[in-house]
């Protein structure tokens, strides 16, 4: 019994450094690799390059529009890009523009078309202006941005996403707010050139919107020359000091410039400039704050483990005679009940099956990112990782429920089967199908068309299920392990617990410590996802998300331990429970969130927020209670086993 609780006392302290220390590799290589998501184009002096569209995006709303919904101007043809199923999902509609740009060939003053609004128009441009939409372009897979200068910030240059459609403003002594387009762009492309080759790679893509109300002499031709922007006088557009009001039958006249300019940058270094943080101290801290709760409980388990557990296994291995032995109270009194099958055991059966599910997904995929391979470059490409992997690990939530199933002497596992591949992906695809339809209503780009319905269906039936089948097969062929104490015939009557012992309180308590590891990292997640920011530090969160692991598994062990000191032996259900609080504090903290620091104020976008937070905080119940009930599930064979029975 000595060399057992020796080698456990060794094994963690020696491994937890040398985890850390793989990690924080982990974390350096993914700051300083990078795999692109496409090749490398090549262009020479005069080539064309194609500048595309993509939808129009509000942080009000929430609700994406294609670029064309509103009446810019078109190109003959309108062309749709082929998008990937995460970009759909995303809502994502990237089309052709009628922007003609050609390499290191700079423009001034083009003029792009010439419209008259109506009072339908001019309304349409007055609600997205009200809603604070942006526009969205793509150069050689490069995202347009916005620089702007803040002195509060270092480096003092940050990136907006996209310029909006207009702003409003009042003019100077009147009260009446009015609405303004940007009807002027001056374009920036940033290429590094190649001195062997002497070709050139686009690095960035920046855009400085104006509004201006352009002014010209006579009737209006293709020839006309501007007063207000001709580039034979070198008159150019540098300011909005006479902006262009939105209003019904208005003149409104769109016009940019292009200008090239030779960088530094390397091409597979473009997208740091998007990427680079200005706050990963506040990254910082939340790991340690995360490693302050992991050494807490590492230090409550080690103590559990060595002296506790070790004195009371000692003590009982030298009682001699039953009557000793009854004497005694504890965790070792409810052995004959411990591997008790708890209630609703098939349910735990599915619940533990999908959180294995979920945690293979996000486990690869957070691999995956870290080595780069899912880089913003290549857009939806998160998305689509992660529903095609949640598909293929489907073989291993089949396997664990199963297995689990036979631990329990249970003999319908097609039954169990059924449930684990239908009971979560049927939860979400209601609220799914439900936010779809709201967002249809809205006639927004973000809804899923029923093609791309139809994939999802097929991903689920066609590949999924089966695959959940052929886990569960195997899962019940094999042997499982035999629990190392007999289980009585009569159950056990639990003594009245203290009242901090009550199930509903320490389930509650369990979930604060795992919600403190991540909660910072979850800030920063939050705002990249509905402010429409770039999150690409995913060396700091797979840090975080071992933290997340570790949390789980030892908050567990430690409130189950004093569970079964008081001798109720109830754990199975509970071991889930403790560790998937965390998820409600989740939620908590995301209405927290919605009321600080959004401005949604449509009933619809509002649903949509809560409706997304709430399968989120869903999956995360699935997950962390899997994992805090596995943790438990090995203490408790662990300890009694160590123990020796009469």
């Amino acid at each position: 019994m000595e060399s057992r609780s020796k080698s456990i006392h060794i094994g963690s302290t020696t491994m937890i450094p040398a985890l850390l220390l793989l990690l924080l590799s982990l974390i350096h290589r993914a700051q300083c690799f990078y795999l692109p998501g496409v090749a490398p184009e090549d262009f020479q002096k005069g080539n064309p390059l194609k500048v595309k569209v993509n939808k129009l995006t509000s942080i009000k709303t929430q609700l994406p529009y294609t670029y064309y919904s509103l009446p810019f101007c078109t190109p003959e043809k309108i062309v749709d890009s082929a998008e990937n199923l995460g970009e759909v999902l995303r809502g994502d509609r990237i089309e052709n523009s009628p922007y003609v740009f050609k390499m290191q060939e700079p423009q001034l003053c083009t003029v792009l078309c010439r419209i008259t609004l109506d009072a339908k128009t001019a309304k349409q441009f007055k609600e997205k202006i009200d809603d604070e939409y942006r526009v969205n372009m793509i150069l050689d897979n490069l995202p347009l941005v916005v620089p702007i200068r803040r002195l509060d910030r270092v480096p003092n240059i940050v990136y907006q996403l996209g310029y909006h459609v207009g702003l409003k403003g009042q003019y100077a002594g009147k009260k009446e707010e009015k609405y303004f387009i940007h009807n002027h762009l001056a374009f920036t492309v940033k290429y590094h050139r190649d001195m062997q080759t002497d070709s050139s790679r686009i690095v960035g893509f920046e855009v400085k919107p104006y509004s201006i109300k352009h002014e010209y002499e006579g009737p209006w031709s293709e020839k006309t020359r501007l007063i207000t922007c001709d580039p034979h006088t070198k008159r150019m557009v540098v300011n909005s000091n006479t902006p262009l009001e939105v209003d019904a039958n208005k003149e409104i006249i769109f016009t940019y410039d292009v200008e090239y300019q030779e960088s530094d940058v390397k091409w597979a270094s473009r997208w740091d400039t998007y990427l680079l943080m200005s706050d990963d101290q506040i990254h910082w801290f939340s790991i340690v704050n995360s490693l302050m709760i992991v050494l807490f409980l590492s230090g409550m388990i080690a103590m559990i483990m060595l002296r506790t557990l070790y004195r009371d296994i000692s003590k009982y291995n030298e009682l001699e005679t039953q009557e000793e032995a009854l004497e005694e109270t504890g965790w070792k009194l409810v052995h004959g009940d411990v591997f008790r099958p708890p209630s609703n055991s098939d349910l735990l059966c599915v619940y533990v099956g999908t959180g294995v599910q979920f945690l293979g997904m996000v486990l690869v995929t957070m691999i995956f990112a870290v080595f780069g391979f899912l880089s913003p470059s290549n857009r939806g490409g998160l998305m689509s990782a992660m529903l095609l992997l949640w598909v293929f690990m489907g073989i291993f939530a089949g396997y664990a429920s199963t297995h689990l199933y036979k631990t329990f002497k249970g003999t319908q596992w097609k039954k169990i089967a059924l449930k684990t591949a239908f009971m979560f992906p049927a939860i979400i695809f209601v609220i799914f199908f439900v936010l779809n339809a709201l967002i249809w209503g809205q006639k927004s780009s973000g809804a899923v068309p029923f093609g791309t319905m139809f994939t999802l269906v097929f991903l689920w039936f066609g590949i999924s299920v089966p695959l959940v089948f052929v886990g569960a097969y195997v899962g019940i062929k094999k042997p499982t392990m035999e629990d190392p104490v007999k289980t009585n015939k009569i159950p056990r009557q639990i003594p009245q617990q203290p009242w901090y012992m009550n199930r509903i309180f320490s389930v509650l308590i369990g979930g604060i410590l795992p919600f403190g590891a991540v909660f910072i990292e979850l800030f920063f997640i939050l705002t990249s996802i509905w402010l429409n920011q770039f999150y690409y530090i995913f060396g700091f969160l797979f840090l975080v998300f071992i933290i997340l692991l570790i949390t789980c598994a030892e908050i567990t062990i430690v409130l189950c331990y004093f569970q079964l000191c008081s001798e109720d032996y109830k754990w199975w259900w509970r071991s889930y429970l403790t560790s998937g609080s965390s998820a409600l504090y989740l939620f908590l903290y995301a209405i927290f969130y919605f009321f600080t620091k959004l401005e949604i104020t449509k009933l619809v976008s509002g649903l949509l927020y809560f409706g997304y937070m709430l399968i989120a905080s869903y999956a995360f119940f699935v997950l962390t209670g899997t994992i805090g009930f596995y943790a438990c599930f090995c203490f408790t064979r662990l300890i009694y086993s160590s123990v020796k029975i009469d």
